[in-house]
């Protein structure tokens, strides 16, 4: 438990301390009416207090009264290389408008951050309402994800050898379940940015309350097959729809993983020819997902690309020694880290695809930047070279930004399969 004054001076009449369990329908309740008050499905909200790791949970009260809120939850997320390293899922994150600018969001954050160095968790995550909030205490976007809306009537997709050996069959997503998992279990190593799911995530996945589908269709899955083993999954709503030409309903994909080119494209050619629809919307994906290339008419699937991921080192050595690097690296950053002290100052990387060590050093810099520099670049996702470009990353050494923004680089795209 911690006190702290308002920024009068005057005596303090908040405290900053740990959820307890019996506490938290009010904090919970708080946080609801900071992001508008529309309360959640009964389903969803049973789920995320069972979900909740109430000693990883912080808020601020006023008196009885909650007024800032913040959780942790403790995952282990997949960085270059395939290590899942542990990771505070940063969460649950609200003020009250009655106690803005007034230190709250900014005290939450300062003790999340200790505990979550205290834990021996070199990274924190979180996907952010605002983001223009978090780069003040170190985050920065890692990860991005594309969106579409794929015109069914006019698209095709081009698949590739094997698609027609894939049988795609309808299935209950509750059924279906331990299969679906199977699937992305195996899939968490292979792409950096991926969350190892936790006992009770899974559930996220088909929870399918009435409320929710404002329309739309119970939760549907498939589950693709071959030579009897199951290779992949699609979960998705159907919207029905009519105009004066017919049908023109919109199926809303909203998860879909395969083991290889073949099981996935036979899961988007089956989505892209859902009877009386029209349109395929899709939300999330991969930036480097194959469909892409597939499509017909990319143009005519609308794809944007928005912000996921956001992370955020806590500790620069242990985290730059968890990944892998694409080439040799071998440099010294010059780190600014104003809110977590500890981690500014001169440290060597030397790593390569077979592993990494970071420790401090008093040798002269190469590269100069701030830890949120790291972390946009930390999944390989963000290139150093474009920061540089951007004017965040200073080149001291010439030739230093080029070699370890080839280092830094991923094969694979950084995705966040999932929120929290």
């Amino acid at each position: 438990m911690e006190r702290f004054t308002g920024e009068d001076g005057g005596a303090a009449t908040t405290e900053l301390r740990v959820l307890r369990r019996d506490e938290w329908d009010t904090w919970y309740g708080s946080l609801i009416r900071a992001f508008g008050g529309v309360a959640e499905a009964p389903e969803r909200l049973a789920l995320y207090r069972e979900l909740t790791q109430v000693d990883r949970s912080i808020g601020v009260w006023e008196g009885a009264e909650p007024v800032g809120s913040a959780g942790a939850f403790g995952f282990r997320m997949t960085v270059p290389g395939g290590a899942e390293v542990p990771a505070a899922g940063v969460t649950m994150v609200g003020v009250a408008a009655t106690h803005r600018r007034r230190g709250v969001l900014t005290s939450m954050m300062r003790r999340q951050l200790d505990d979550v160095r205290s834990w021996g968790e070199p990274l924190a995550v979180l996907t952010a309402s605002e983001p223009a909030i978090y780069g003040r205490f170190g985050y920065a976007a890692a990860t991005f994800e594309v969106n579409a809306e794929i015109d069914t009537d006019r698209v095709r997709l081009s698949v590739p050898a094997g698609t027609d050996d894939v049988r795609v069959r309808y299935t209950a997503p509750e059924e279906a379940l331990d299969a679906c998992e199977a699937v992305y279990a195996r899939l968490v190593p292979g792409r950096p940015g991926m969350l190892a799911r936790r006992p009770g995530w899974e559930r996220m996945g088909v929870l399918d309350p009435p409320v929710e589908r404002e329309g739309a269709s119970p939760l549907q899955c498939v589950l693709a097959r071959r030579d009897g083993a199951v290779t992949g999954y699609a979960r998705f709503r159907v919207r029905p729809g009519w105009n004066d030409a017919g049908p023109a309903g919109t199926v809303e994909l909203k998860a879909l993983a395969g083991l290889d080119p073949a099981s996935e494209a036979a899961l988007w050619r089956f989505l892209l020819g859902v009877d009386l629809t029209s349109k395929l919307a899709v939300r999330g994906r991969p930036v480097d997902e194959a469909w892409q290339h597939q499509v017909s008419d990319l143009r005519r699937c609308r794809p944007s690309l928005r912000d996921a991921l956001y992370v955020r080192l806590v500790d620069v050595g242990a985290a730059l020694a968890a990944r892998t690097y694409r080439a040799p690296v071998d440099v010294v950053f010059e780190v600014e880290d104003a809110f977590c002290p500890w981690n500014a100052g001169r440290w060597r990387l030397s790593g390569d695809p077979k592993g990494a060590s970071c420790e401090r050093t008093t040798d002269a810099a190469d590269l100069a930047l701030s830890v949120r520099e790291l972390g946009a670049a930390y999944l390989g996702g963000v290139s150093l070279a474009s920061l540089g470009a951007a004017g965040r990353v200073r080149a001291v050494r010439p030739g230093a930004l080029a070699a370890a923004s080839v280092g830094f680089g991923s094969d694979v795209a950084p995705w966040l399969p999932h929120g929290f």
